[in-house]
């Protein structure tokens, strides 16, 4: 035996995540499995995606130590995140530093989570029995996978809009140059950037993840890790519309947070995988949906969708993307995805039909068929 093929085959067994299809997750994570804490891990990727994934670990690299556990992690979440990308993420690293560092915020106690100040009672509840029956009795479903309920008090909204207007005026007076939610919105902040992403981050753990598990679990839903929080703002002198598209998250947050305005009503048309996105809508698919201060509507960020234009006043939405690590690895080894995507679910069924009918053929082809 060569020292090469011993070293190749010792290579399989370590935990490197590039070796003979080693870096695979679990299909399914180990609930009964209690994760390490990744907070003090310094890393391109937020410490909660390790803690997340371990659960998904293969069985015999669950008791290696956390330096092991960290590298197999970051191999695999590197894929998504090619060198380019990871030049990107420093820059912005940077960037964010230094708004951390001179940035004078406005309303300190909305950068803490204080959950009685922020939400409705009856949304505070529902999360409170956590249960599906909970959480159905305050919210409405008016198309298939879109829920809208009640959510956030009248001055947090006041308050969140007024820190952004805050932002806005520091990075013109400063002449700082602002980076923009996505390509799409050419006026808005990202939260995250100025110093709200740990109550984020707790927004999405503990009172966004309670909804999703329950439904949106075929997508991700029970294995949310990492968050892209934002505003967008309508109006005179800013975005008008917004173009048709899907989100880059698993489920999508969407809370209208105020001002006077008209018009601005986004438009659903139907769920799909990035193979059928741009397939023709069918008729249960098409919804329009008004916005309502403090009101929230939940959905796939695979549910396409675009706002339609801002016909006076302006409005400003809370928008926060939550992604699934673990989900977006597993469906790298998909092919079908009828379960959520309406085109491979209308193509299954005609496949379906088909069959179905041939078979029928046949069997009447058979009784018609003269006997000897």
């Amino acid at each position: 035996m060569s020292q090469n093929g011993s070293l190749e085959r010792r290579n399989t067994q370590q935990p490197n995540g590039e070796m003979g299809g080693s870096s695979r997750l679990r299909t399914s994570p180990k609930r009964d499995h209690k994760p390490e804490n990744y907070d003090d891990i310094q890393s391109e990727f937020n410490p909660l995606m390790f803690s997340y994934l371990e659960q998904y670990l293969p069985p015999h690299l669950l008791n290696i130590s956390r330096e092991e556990k960290v590298q197999y992690m970051r191999n695999i979440l590197t894929r998504y995140l090619p060198e380019t990308e990871r030049i990107r993420v420093q820059k912005h690293k940077e960037y964010r530093r230094k708004i951390l560092t001179n940035y004078p915020p406005l309303h300190k106690e909305i950068y803490i989570l204080h959950a009685e100040n922020f939400f409705t009672p009856s949304f505070l509840q529902a999360i409170e029995e956590n249960t599906e029956s909970s959480f159905k009795s305050i919210m409405a479903e008016p198309s298939k996978g879109l829920y809208t309920f009640e959510m956030l008090q009248p001055q947090f909204c006041e308050m969140l809009m007024s820190e952004v207007d805050h932002f806005e005026r520091w990075v013109h007076e400063t002449k700082f140059r602002i980076m923009r939610p996505n390509t799409m919105n050419k006026y808005g902040a990202v939260l995250d950037d100025f110093g709200l992403e740990p109550m984020l981050d707790r927004l999405m753990n503990e009172f966004i993840c309670p909804l999703s598990r329950v439904f949106f679990n075929e997508i991700g839903g029970s294995t949310l890790d990492s968050h892209h929080g934002f505003i967008v703002e309508y109006g005179v002198n800013r975005d008008v519309d917004l173009g048709f598209h899907v989100d880059d998250s698993e489920v999508s947050l969407n809370i209208c947070l105020g001002k006077a305005f008209s018009g601005g009503e986004l438009f659903f048309r139907g769920i799909r995988c990035d193979e059928h996105v741009n397939s023709e809508s069918q008729p249960g698919e098409i919804f329009d949906y008004c916005h309502v201060p403090g009101h929230a509507i939940l959905h796939s960020g695979r549910h396409r969708h675009g706002a339609r234009p801002t016909t006076s006043g302006s409005r400003m939405n809370l928008i926060i993307w939550c992604r699934s690590s673990a989900f977006r690895e597993m469906k790298k080894y998909q092919r079908d995805f009828s379960s959520w995507c309406g085109e491979c679910k209308r193509k299954k069924k005609e496949r379906e039909r088909l069959s179905v009918a041939a078979t029928k053929q046949e069997l009447l082809k058979r009784e018609l068929r003269p006997t000897s």
